[in-house]
Parts: C-alpha cells; sequence; structure tokens
C-alpha cells in the first residue's frame, strides 16, 4: 500500500495466446532512487490462478524507479510440455522471450498496476488502474 513517501506497484499477466491468466509466473522486483542509483533487489512473488501477483514487497522511501523481471521461459516451457502431451506434433520453439524487464519511473504516494500481455512471441505492458 502506498503512503504519502512511498509509492506501490501491482501486476497480473494475461497469457493472449489463449486468452487466460498466466499462472505461476516468477516475477522478481527491484528499485532504485535516482536514475544513476544502484538497483537494490526487494524480493520478489509468482502469479497465483488468476495471473495477479498480489504480494510484491513494498518499495522503500526514496523510490524513483521500479524493475519488474518476469521469468517466462519456465512458463512457456511448462505450457509447451502440456500441448505435446495434447498433441505430440506441435514443436513449438517455446518462448521468444526467456525473461521480461518493465522498468518505469514513480513517485510517491502513487499505486502503479502493471499489466504484462504475454504470449510466445511478444508482449506489451501498459500502466493500469
Amino acid at each position: 500500500m502506498s503512503t504519502e513517501t512511498t509509492a506501490s506497484v501491482s501486476t497480473h499477466i494475461l497469457d493472449t495466446s489463449i486468452g487466460k491468466p498466466a499462472e505461476g509466473v516468477a516475477i522478481s522486483l527491484s528499485a532504485r532512487t535516482g536514475p544513476g542509483g544502484e538497483w537494490a533487489a526487494l524480493g520478489g512473488s509468482a502469479t497465483d490462478v488468476d495471473g495477479r501477483c498480489k504480494d510484491l514487497p513494498a518499495l522503500p522511501e526514496g523510490t524513483t524507479h521500479v524493475r519488474l523481471d518476469f521469468e517466462t521461459e519456465t512458463y512457456f516451457s511448462k505450457k509447451q510440455a502440456e500441448a505435446q502431451q495434447d498433441a505430440p506434433r506441435v514443436r513449438d520453439s517455446g518462448a521468444f522471450f526467456p525473461e521480461v524487464t518493465i522498468t518505469f519511473s514513480v513517485n510517491p504516494g502513487e499505486h502503479y498496476h502493471v499489466p504484462l500481455l504475454l504470449n510466445p512471441f511478444g508482449y506489451s505492458v501498459y500502466r493500469g488502474s
């Protein structure tokens, strides 16, 4: 939850190739103070059955930039294995992007919801509400 001196972040992932939430994607959160500051790893979590990551660590006071790292390769490898069980002739290469990193600026007191629309060969991201 954001306060007057800190921002807060949440995210979710929709797998647009199947039109469903992406469950079990590991996400790491890092933050820094100022454009030249060192990144500090704050921890992480994974998406739930609804593709949401509700328990990301709180941002420290003074955070100006946030980085979300999404581990997509493991997710797509699992999806590929499931697809091959159903249709052994499917020979997809998995994820073209083995990870997705989103970096954005934050202001104290604001909440930032950052949805990731994901498929094996592309992604899109935006500031949600």
